[in-house]
């Protein structure tokens, strides 16, 4: 890619579209009045995805971007567990029948900090109160360095399907950098194990533009972790945001590569992993050719979430825990971050929603159009407005950024379709804002409802 392409593209900060309205944009407008008339008004049957945020860690990794609390203590933990309890007896109250679950994802945080026996009575929960579908992925991520076998032996009997690991880079020099020491050994070994277990689809998280890291280095991590042969690999760029990351000031900033460096070591690590025989999937995400994932591309049914590129196509999330973030087709909501107030909320028998997004016909116009742009590399833009119900110029006249984008060559626009060109995969974000109507380069024509 062209260093100035790449200048004028690629630098800034742009979100990453696991939504639209991104989370920025949610307002303290809607509350817990708000989600629960959602809950009660869910359709019978309607497919649900469940997320539970888990915000607890032994040690503070400093590139982490995740709401977290470092706590040597389990006494903490175990009582945010009854809350989470209470969250889940709350939200199967309110519904009108069971919630017909197809999907189950843990994230944090550390949720494998939680005891064994702990995590399988919150599955079980979850069960009691929750319809299971019969094919119901469960999945979990994990911190190689904590992991116990038991723990692993408590995944598989929990029905967990599917681990992601916390990789980020096995070179011991970026480790020492970021506060996150982990042998390939610790890795290789908690893989066998989960596999052992029964846990036998595994996906690697992998970052680059950390301090410190090199093209040799990315390039040297990525040929081990292929070797292990995760199933999914997802390769994100550091986001160094010290002014709220507060940890992150703890790295050295000229460690730190420039913008052209990171594209380099993106580029250098889709290059192994292709090398090493896996698909790339969207912008950052990697997977074998018989993966979920790569038949979900070939057919145009790849969607994308919090989680990143996923099979999950269900409209509705309930997210559950401090943080978590949930979705219905009238919107988002957000709950309490801080962990004190998320307690208090619930403990009160209150919903903590903290804010939300009430969807406007536009904003799901948009949506569609951003997230086919982040799976498909390409857009049926006139086709998707007239499943909207909208003119093609609401989105395409006057769009400047669009405009520019086209006449450097990063992508093309023909009968109201647009494609990425040959090499600028990486600026798909930068294709993907022209249509959000919170960036400069795209006017909105309603007006926001929430």
């Amino acid at each position: 890619m062209q260093p100035t392409i790449l200048q004028k593209y690629g630098e800034a900060r742009l979100p990453r579209y696991t939504s639209y309205p991104t989370a920025p944009h949610f307002s303290p407008s809607i509350g817990a009045g708000d989600y629960a008339g959602w809950l009660s008004n869910l359709p019978a049957n309607e497919p649900t995805s469940l997320y539970l945020h888990i915000p607890f860690c032994r040690a503070m990794c400093w590139y982490c971007g995740c709401h977290t609390t470092i706590t040597a203590r389990d006494q903490p933990i175990v009582d945010y567990l009854g809350m989470l309890r209470k969250e889940i007896r709350m939200v199967a109250a309110k519904t009108a029948q069971p919630l017909s679950v197809e999907k189950v994802h843990f994230g944090g945080g550390t949720p494998t900090i939680v005891e064994p026996a702990d995590f399988i009575a919150l599955v079980d929960l979850m069960r009691e109160r929750f319809d299971f579908t019969p094919t119901a992925e469960l999945a979990v991520e994990i911190d190689p360095r904590t992991l116990t076998i038991e723990m692993a032996g408590a995944l598989a009997g929990a029905g967990i399907g599917r681990a992601s690991l916390g990789v980020q880079s096995f070179d011991p020099i970026v480790q020492k950098a970021v506060n996150r020491i982990q042998s390939e050994e610790q890795t290789f070994e908690t893989v066998t194990q989960l596999r052992e277990y029964g846990v036998t689809r595994v996906n690697f998280d992998l970052i680059y533009g950390l301090p410190h890291q090199t093209i040799r280095s990315c390039v040297d991590t990525a040929q081990v972790a292929a070797a292990m042969r995760p199933d999914r690999l997802a390769v994100f760029g550091y986001a160094h945001i010290p002014s709220f990351k507060k940890h992150q000031r703890m790295i050295d900033e000229a460690a730190l590569p420039d913008g052209v460096a990171r594209s380099e070591q993106a580029q250098a690590i889709t290059e192994t992993l292709v090398a090493a025989g896996y698909r790339q999937i969207g912008l950052d995400h990697f997977a074998l050719p018989d993966d979920d994932l790569t038949l979900a591309q070939a057919t145009g049914k790849l969607r994308r979430n919090f989680q990143g590129y996923t099979t999950d196509d269900c409209q509705t999330l309930i997210g559950f825990g401090a943080s978590a973030i949930g979705r219905t087709a009238h919107g988002y909501v957000q709950n309490e971050v801080p962990l004190g107030r998320y307690a208090e909320q619930i403990d009160t028998g209150c919903f903590a929603t903290t804010k939300g997004y009430l969807l406007t016909a536009e904003d799901r116009l948009r949506a569609d159009i951003i997230e086919r742009l982040m799976c498909d590399l390409q857009a049926d833009v006139a086709a998707i407005c007239v499943r909207h119900g909208f003119d093609l110029a609401t989105v395409l006249n006057a769009n400047d950024q669009l405009e520019a984008l086209e006449r450097d060559g990063v992508l093309e626009i023909a009968n109201g379709v647009i494609r990425l060109c040959g090499g600028h995969r990486f600026l798909v974000r930068a294709a993907a804002a022209a249509f959000d109507a919170y960036l400069s380069a795209s006017p909105r024509t309603h007006g926001k409802a929430a």
